[in-house]
């Protein structure tokens, strides 16, 4: 006898709520150019970037998610009881046991959620995002608390020239829950593996172990060949996005990319043709590239600065290691209280 299975709900999901955390630390181009050969105007001609936040001493990816989400939660009207499942996506977490999720569980008080982390580099939120949608759509799970995080500041080269400018820290997470409506569109997503030694650690965990040599491991960027393969590709994920989700470019009320390299956004907005109307996210001016956290983070930017409304329609890009990428169509929340 032939049983189907049927999804206990079929609902829809929307995300319900956006909580932020940003370090106090501002450190300027100035202050990082102590270290490398370069000047304040070179780095903002290259990358848009003028400062970043750099997390203090105590501050980790654990505490600085556990921040975020908690301002998620309770801009979501749930208690923390409500949230079922946490997927944490992040490349900082610096134990490979246990996940970083569960501890963020525990910090939040949450009751005996599903809980693992997520690695997808700066495309992590997105990645999350869509798993989250999908749980919630299959009825798996009612309430999902998704969390991009990344402390990138403790991995970095601060002499190496390619990398240190780019990268900051911070956390930003999302609620999603059922919805009577799609507010959450099919994701579009990939990878290129065959550009994995892009964006790396080096040396790797076994290569120490092997060696004996306890070198402190650090990122490593191919930086010309990121941003060729980022500007050819990810407009043409971005316009897939659209499609997936029947939505045209006109119809977008902001458009939010992983704050990468502004020049890079350019060139994905030209290649759009995206009306000058639809606004589109700045925040790696002032907070750099915090990787799985920057798309949450620019989120929050647009929002609380009155760039885009809360319930209008935003395209959602993120792309980096891996090589890999993802990207959706959704309904923005309110703004949160604070940031």
């Amino acid at each position: 006898m032939t049983v189907d299975i049927t999804p206990t709900t079929g609902s829809h999901s929307a995300i319900l709520s956006l909580g932020v955390y940003r370090p106090e630390r501002v450190v300027t181009n100035e202050e990082v150019c102590k270290t490398i050969d370069s000047t304040d105007e070179w780095i903002r001609t290259r990358s848009g970037i003028r400062s970043r936040r750099f997390a203090g001493p105590g501050e980790t990816s654990v505490t600085m998610a556990t921040s975020a989400g908690r301002k998620a939660i309770a801009a979501s009207g749930l208690d923390a009881a409500q949230i079922d499942c946490i997927i944490m996506a992040t490349s900082s977490h610096y134990n490979q046991t246990p996940q970083a999720a569960t501890l963020v569980a525990d910090a939040l008080g949450l009751d005996s959620p599903g809980s693992f982390d997520l690695s997808a580099g700066c495309a992590g939120f997105c990645h999350g995002l869509a798993v989250a949608a999908d749980l919630v759509r299959a009825g798996s799970s009612r309430h999902v608390l998704v969390i991009g995080v990344d402390h990138m500041s403790v991995g970095l080269d601060m002499t190496d020239r390619t990398s240190a400018f780019i990268f900051g820290d911070g956390a930003g997470a999302v609620v999603v829950g059922p919805s009577d409506t799609a507010k959450i569109g099919p994701v579009v997503w990939g990878s290129d593996g065959g550009q994995a030694n892009a964006i790396r650690q080096e040396p790797s965990w076994m290569d120490i172990v092997n060696s004996g040599d306890y070198e402190r491991p650090s990122l490593r960027m191919e930086g010309q060949s990121v941003f060729r393969w980022a500007a050819f590709t990810i407009g043409k994920v971005a316009k897939d996005a659209l499609d997936a989700s029947g939505v045209g470019v006109e119809d977008l009320d902001a458009f939010v990319p992983h704050q990468a390299n502004q020049r890079i956004n350019e060139l994905i907005v030209r290649g759009l043709k995206l009306p000058e109307t639809v606004p589109v996210a700045d925040d790696i001016i002032e907070t750099a590239n915090t990787s799985a956290a920057s798309v949450p983070l620019a989120m929050e930017k647009m929002l609380r600065e009155g760039q885009a409304p809360a319930g209008g329609l935003a395209l959602l890009v993120g792309f980096g290691a891996g090589l890999s990428y993802a990207g959706q169509v959704v309904r923005l929340p309110e703004a949160p209280v604070e940031s």
